[in-house]
């Protein structure tokens, strides 16, 4: 974990944010061209809502019959920037992804791009993160960090929790994760794993999404207490580790 000025962070991270951000224009305007060179007319740009979906689903349909690999090139760049730069919208490719390559595609592609892009922003926040997230997120942060402290002995179990949990801020959770020493290799994993339900609803909507009327479609209440359900399961193996510690501790001090 680097420790830099404020304004030397902030110059860092909008830096990196430019230079990837001109990185992605590119190689979407290298698509561009090769549509261009067909005289058909295309936009490329990040959905906000149902209806760019369904555009941008059915352009890129067209364009994946002839060039499958620069279509799925283009969707990683695209996926690991959002990821990395924690922009909301990720449910929204998710979908993307099922309508453009299928489920059995679509699913372990996004679980791997979530937890790549999320491991970036991670590193991004333990180069640059760290006066950023105590000016900004004081508050927050030293909320995460006992609760991280409380779960060391469980600490895998409590970060999958936290994925499995619905009304979990995963974007708060990349970037301070580094800064309260999680390590990396339980980071990805419980994005990886933590993610897979609401990956795989989300890519499982894309394959019908001519049937979607509204994102609420995905995420009514019966599964959002399912994925609840799911979580505080996750959390028992930690709360019982933590139990049997503490039971140790007091049999070694009578």
């Amino acid at each position: 974990m680097v420790s830099l000025g404020l304004a030397t962070s902030v110059i860092c991270i909008i830096s990196t944010f430019v230079c990837a951000s001109c990185g992605l224009y590119f190689i979407s305007k290298s698509l561009l061209q090769l549509k261009e060179a067909q005289n058909v007319s295309v936009t490329l740009k990040f959905p906000s809502d149902l209806e760019e979906l369904g555009v941008l689903a059915k352009t890129l349909k067209s364009y994946e019959i002839e060039h499958r690999w620069r279509v799925l090139f283009l969707f990683c760049c695209a996926y690991l920037y959002k990821q990395t730069f924690a922009i909301p919208g990720s449910a929204l490719l998710n979908v993307l992804a099922g309508a453009l390559f299928g489920l059995w595609i679509a699913f372990p592609l996004v679980c791997f791009l979530t937890a790549v892009g999320a491991t970036c922003c991670y590193t991004l926040s333990s180069l640059f993160g760290v006066n950023i997230v105590l000016q900004l997120f004081k508050e927050q942060f030293e909320s995460f960090q006992s609760k991280v402290a409380e779960n060391s002995d469980g600490l895998f179990f409590f970060l999958l929790f936290l994925r499995l949990f619905p009304m979990t801020p995963n974007w708060l959770i990349n970037i301070a994760s580094p800064l309260v020493g999680i390590p990396a290799h339980l980071f990805f994993l419980s994005v990886f794993v933590g993610l897979m339900p609401y990956n795989f609803l989300c890519c499982q909507a894309g394959v019908v999404l001519g049937q979607l009327t509204s994102l609420g479609d995905l995420f009514s209440w019966k599964i959002v207490l399912q994925f609840a359900l799911v979580a505080l399961g996750a959390l028992m193996p930690g709360l019982y580790i933590r139990r049997q510690k503490s039971l140790r501790k007091e049999n070694k001090s009578l």
